[in-house]
């Protein structure tokens, strides 16, 4: 599995300054999407429906908004 491209902008052009260290979307060689996010599990488990839940190697990683909005467009939609 690699990395294919980035899904969005980068960091860098929704401002941050070094364009390093931020949340990041991108697609894979095998179709699926590797996602940057804060670390958020502890916090956040709890609060998931009660119709979803997480494996043990799975983590809640949460994604600023702009992040997700500015890459709406490259998302395929099939």
């Amino acid at each position: 599995m690699k990395i294919v491209r980035r899904i969005g902008v980068p960091p860098s052009a929704r401002g941050s300054n070094s364009g390093a260290n931020c949340p990041d979307v991108f697609e894979l060689s095998d179709g699926n999407f590797a996602v940057i996010g804060t670390e958020a599990t502890e916090a956040l488990e709890r609060e998931l429906p009660a119709d979803a839940s997480r494996a043990d190697y799975e983590r809640i990683v949460v994604v600023s908004r702009e992040t997700l909005i500015r890459a709406k467009a490259d998302i395929p939609d099939a």
